[in-house]
């Protein structure tokens, strides 16, 4: 996973244009837009476009000719969900329809008195729960890189004002987040990961995905089980235009056997739902990175 440096691609002047034609032309332009922009990405954003290429020739076993459609779509689809992510969170969460998998057995975990850990993916649209959780929403805690974070920050504040939820953001360098997240915990807030993205090589969990070893973050599984805290994995996918589900899945609770650790049994559980849900949506999969260290 070394290939990620915990910024992802677009330029500000990106982020800003496209919040501007949300604004004032809607999402429908702004998905018209993409036609331009898609093709841009392909031919100059060449390590993107590689790993994409590697995601659906190797992973998905896909031909040649598929593969590159698929390579196109993968873009198209990205920028919907990004389109999709400043449209809800800058007041047009009204034009969404969304539907609940497993919710009052979600509800039950959040109402149970204690800190929850929830764990995501870079699959579909993880971010945009956040404004869908009504009174839940402000003891939500989003735990994002910083230079992630940092890069949208401010252009988001403009259009979305003050956050349904909070951000707990993460410096590989520092580990105050860490008790920013205890803290939270202790408060029995929930404390949400995206369990497949590390810039920290050092901490690291193997597991095989998809037929091929791949690495997982270390802290989001060893603090949901050192922390003894219930765990959900949430997925938010775009069924449609205007559609979104949220998926919910409840967590076993996991504990140290002779040949296995806490973190590495709850890390199999997630495994075993995200390849699951990635074959449901193949193309809603954003890692445009060499994810499996094999294909780099």
């Amino acid at each position: 996973m070394s290939e990620w440096t915990g910024k992802s691609r677009g330029g500000n002047f990106g982020h800003c244009f496209f919040i501007a034609l949300i604004s004032h032309c809607g999402r429908g332009v702004a998905y018209l837009f993409l036609i331009f922009v898609v093709p841009y990405y392909v031919l100059f954003a060449p390590k993107s476009t590689k790993a994409s290429w590697r995601y659906w020739r190797r992973i998905h076993h896909l031909g040649r000719f598929a593969s590159f459609r698929k390579l196109f779509l993968h873009y198209y689809r990205f920028g919907q969900i990004i389109i999709d992510k400043i449209a809800a969170i800058s007041g047009m969460d009204s034009h969404f329809e969304y539907d609940f998998c497993n919710y009052d057995a979600f509800l039950n975990i959040l109402d149970g008195g204690t800190g929850v850990v929830m764990i995501g993916a870079h699959l579909g649209n993880w971010e945009i729960g956040g404004q869908f959780f009504g009174d839940y929403a402000p003891k939500l805690n989003l735990v994002m890189y910083d230079a992630e974070y940092q890069k949208i920050k401010s252009k988001l504040e403009q259009v979305m004002g003050e956050k349904a939820y909070h951000v707990i953001p993460v410096n590989e360098d520092e580990f105050s987040h860490v008790f920013k997240i205890k803290e939270a915990l202790d408060n029995c807030e929930y404390v949400c990961f995206q369990g497949d993205r590390s810039i920290n090589e050092k901490h690291l969990l193997s597991a095989n995905l998809m037929g091929r070893e791949a690495q997982f973050p270390a802290g989001p599984f060893q603090i949901a089980s050192r922390f003894k805290v219930p765990v959900v994995f949430y997925f938010s996918e775009k069924e449609s235009r205007d559609k979104y589900s949220f998926r919910f899945f409840i967590a076993e609770p996991v504990k140290r056997t002779k040949g296995m650790k806490p973190e590495d049994a709850l890390l199999a559980q997630y495994v075993a739902v995200l390849e699951e849900r990635m074959k449901a949506h193949p193309e809603q999969w954003f890692n445009f990175y060499p994810f499996w260290p094999e294909l780099a």
